[in-house]
């Protein structure tokens, strides 16, 4: 296996639209609203494989459900439509008829099959979509394709919804003497507990991969990062995450495991994980990043269940956003997780731009300073670390703290 610390990876200035052959747009089609980005388009030039995962949600959305027979039924993919405002959720038959008829109006469109169209919708729940403003949608998508930076920026605006800020990242890395280039956005802000959060995350690569390769990489590296965040405790019915790759790059094809395969998987972690910890830093009425890292766990899946458990208490949550020291609520949080621990060999600190400071040391109250903690726990980025002495696995989860706005932004969401 190849060292990590030989895999040079380098972050560009991009999105969707950084690895060769693919284009994207962004309009206005009024689905719900007026004035703003609601569809979005992104296209492969030639013939990509796909690999993705979905929501665990019981209640899964139309387009959902579509996409995870292309996926698994198609040859390739070519393009994925987009549209905010309405989930096209629990629509019944009339929300998998749209889904058919949006890929039948993009491949017609584009001169591409509709069997190699992907589906993607956020939004509100239990409303129609409106067949004729989707259909006009896609013409005027197809028409404004483009592979400019600005492309990838009004698709990704097109998907946002209570998104604060835009999620977009590109990276280079060298596999088989080729430069390989990643890039990818995301949207979600709420509603976001993944196990496959609304999230939708689509990346495009220009690698030559095989399908099978390509799904192993997307498999383990979620479980590491779109898994590992939440915002409040809501697994969504739309969640989707998608990678097209469409070997532009023509390095020598990946078809199995070695220093290549392993040099792509890092290249995508990092696209994974910056767009994973970008969602939830934009928590609905977060002002701060919340990260868990638990070190010395007896097991890699203990670790992700502790650190999981800690991001995801709303007494946690509420500390970090009153930069209150209250570790109490800490040690609970791992206390009901379900994981058998020794609470004496547990140490655990407070990291940020502003420092460091320990205030729990083998199972006692350290002795520190509270002025020190809270300004600490006053910067946009809080780390809380906590040391379980109980072996070598350590797992980190992502989060954010827990403000008066939140309850204001899902209050009056539909309106």
């Amino acid at each position: 296996m190849m060292d990590m610390k030989e895999i040079k990876i380098k972050q560009i200035d991009g999105g969707v639209t950084a690895a060769a052959g693919f284009k994207a747009a962004g309009v206005a089609a009024g689905i719900k609203y007026t004035g703003r980005y609601d569809m979005a388009m992104v296209c492969s030039e030639a013939d990509a494989v796909a690999a993705a995962t979905f929501t665990s949600n019981v209640v899964k959305a139309a387009p959902v459900k579509y996409d995870m027979k292309v996926v698994n039924d198609s040859p390739c993919v070519r393009a994925v439509v987009v549209n905010s405002g309405i989930a096209n959720a629990a629509t019944g038959e009339q929300g998998m008829r749209l889904c058919e008829n949006t890929a039948k109006a993009a491949a017609e469109a584009l001169g591409i099959p509709a069997s190699s169209v992907l589906i993607g919708s956020t939004g509100v729940i239990g409303e129609q979509i409106p067949l004729d403003k989707i259909c006009a949608g896609v013409k005027e998508l197809a028409a404004k394709l483009a592979d400019t930076r600005e492309a990838a920026a009004d698709a990704e605006r097109a998907i946002m919804t209570t998104d604060t800020v835009p999620k977009e990242v590109a990276v280079t890395v060298e596999i088989g003497g080729k430069t390989v280039t990643i890039g990818g956005m995301s949207k979600g802000s709420g509603m976001i507990h993944p196990n496959m959060c609304t999230m939708l995350a689509y990346i495009c690569t220009d690698c030559d991969i095989s399908k099978e390769m390509l799904d192993r990489a997307v498999k383990s590296d979620i479980a590491d990062t779109f898994n590992m965040i939440t915002v409040d405790g809501d697994t969504s019915t739309n969640d989707t995450y998608i990678v097209m790759a469409n070997g532009l790059a023509h390095n020598p094809k990946i078809v199995s495991e070695g220093d290549d395969f392993d040099a792509f998987c890092a290249a995508l972690h990092y696209v994974d994980e910056y767009l994973a910890r970008a969602m939830a830093k934009d928590g609905e009425g977060a002002t701060a990043l919340f990260e868990a890292k638990v070190i010395g766990a007896d097991t890699k899946e203990n670790a992700k269940i502790l650190a999981r458990s800690v991001v995801g208490s709303s007494l946690c949550k509420a500390a970090i956003y009153g930069h209150d020291s209250n570790f109490g609520r800490f040690l609970c949080a791992l206390g009901y997780s379900g994981v058998n621990f020794d609470p004496d060999k547990v140490s655990l600190k407070y990291e940020s731009r502003a420092g460091s400071v320990c205030v729990f040391k083998k199972g006692l109250k350290a002795d520190y300073s509270e002025d020190e903690a809270t300004a600490v726990l006053s910067e946009d980025e809080v780390t809380v670390v906590i040391d379980m002495a109980a072996g070598d696995a350590k797992a980190t989860a992502w989060g954010c703290d827990l403000s008066y706005d939140y309850v204001k932004i899902n209050a009056d969401y539909r309106s």
